[in-house]
């Protein structure tokens, strides 16, 4: 009898920011979905990363996404009438292979994990994350902390050199963008009922296990250096390939079992089959 392995074959959508992130070329080099990804596929799961869309058969190019996708966006405009109609409904079609691919490999999915980090502007996770909880799947919610360590350091370099106009240009610059920090990782109220109070992380916990994986340091190694997460997602990871995770009903006052977790036990035949009950497989 094969080991127990709740992950073994499970299907996991790796969802975040790739529009507004600072750089597209270092997200999908070296970005957090390459790091999951590899701990995922470990544990004997099927990783549906958006930077490495699966093929469609038929239409092998459909939906596929590099760095340059969102150059489109230059042809955006405001102007009213047939032109300005004509441009942006090819922005429209030109992204929509992309929405669409993506929200179907959310419906294929099992769970999906999500990195929500408070100070990057991401439309596409929202849906994501909504998508999923509609379907009532399991959403793993990061929520790093936020900090600006570089802005206070040049705050401190403004006053040291007493330069009042350069800091209140800084200043403004700060309520502008806006920067606002979220040191405790506190995510957005509105996904606390949304995503489910057992399901939010505040970091991966990476360095537990950089060495086994040989991952090249990264910024982010740095950020759970000098605030090591409380909950991590990786540890949770680990456990759930031999444990289905509870969820606590704060009215019972205790943990209930979590039928969102409904991992299915497929076995792959070698041609077409119908999918049976696991007890008609074995008989």
């Amino acid at each position: 009898m094969s080991e127990q392995n709740f992950l073994r074959g499970a299907r996991v959508y790796l969802s975040g920011p790739m529009d507004f992130v600072a750089s597209r070329a270092d997200e999908k080099k070296l970005g957090w979905r390459n790091r999951v990804g590899d701990f995922l596929r470990a544990q004997g799961a099927i990783v549906f990363d958006p930077w490495f869309k699966p093929g469609v058969r038929g239409a092998h190019q459909y939906g596929l996404e590099d760095i340059e996708t969102i150059d489109v966006r230059e042809e955006w405009t405001f102007a009213q009438g047939q032109a300005g109609d004509e441009k942006r409904s090819r922005c429209a079609e030109k992204f929509w292979e992309t929405l669409h691919i993506d929200l179907r490999m959310v419906d294929t999915s099992d769970f999906t994990i999500a990195y929500v980090p408070t100070n990057v502007y991401s439309v596409g996770t929202v849906h994501e994350i909504v998508l999923s909880r509609l379907q009532w799947k399991p959403v793993l919610f990061v929520s790093p902390p936020v900090t600006f360590p570089a802005l206070e350091q040049l705050r401190a370099h403004l006053r040291e050199r007493a330069d009042e106009h350069a800091l209140r240009l800084l200043e403004q610059l700060a309520t502008d963008v806006p920067v606002k920090p979220n040191p405790r990782a506190v995510p957005s109220l509105w996904y606390m009922p949304l995503v489910g109070s057992g399901n939010f992380f505040d970091g991966f916990g990476f360095a537990e296990y950089r060495k086994n994986f040989n991952w090249a340091e990264i910024a982010m190694d740095e950020q759970e250096k000098s605030q090591p997460p409380q909950n991590p997602l990786l540890p949770f990871i680990e456990k759930l390939t031999q444990k289905l995770p509870q969820r606590w009903d704060n009215r019972l006052k205790r943990y209930v079992p979590n039928d969102d977790w409904l991992l299915w036990e497929l076995n792959e035949p070698k041609g077409g089959d119908t999918v049976r009950a696991v007890h008609e497989s074995e008989l």
